[in-house]
């Protein structure tokens, strides 16, 4: 369900959460399904259980999973969550095409390059 990959610069935990991100949002782990212990994980991956909290910490914080006490960590709903996800990546594409307009890059080569790139 999860892999790591050690060459990736980022930090373990954010591999992580992008991972459940992706899975939540593909419709592979559907609203109020459990997802692993945080030991259990850790265990599987091997890797530190802290490394592990913290991920589940910052899907907990961002909203993409819930926790029940004594009973384990839960995926939220997913239909608010695609929302929220779709309004991140119009601000970060706003970002990117003004920083392309600022050094002259032309709306009709951005366009272009998107549409080859599909």
């Amino acid at each position: 369900m999860i892999l790591i990959d050690y060459r990736d610069t980022r930090p373990i935990y954010e591999q992580v959460v992008d991972r459940f991100k992706m899975l939540i949002l593909r419709g592979v782990l559907h609203s109020d399904d459990k997802i692993p212990s945080v030991r259990n994980l850790a265990v599987d991956l091997s890797i530190n259980p802290n490394t592990i909290q913290r991920a589940y910490a910052e899907l907990e914080k961002q909203g993409y999973i819930y926790t029940v006490k004594g009973k384990g960590n839960f995926v939220s709903d997913k239909s608010q969550l695609m929302l929220k996800y779709r309004e991140e990546l119009f601000t970060e594409l706003k970002l990117i095409c003004k920083a392309a307009f600022d050094v002259g890059i032309t709306q009709e080569e951005i366009v272009q390059s998107i549409t080859e790139g599909k």
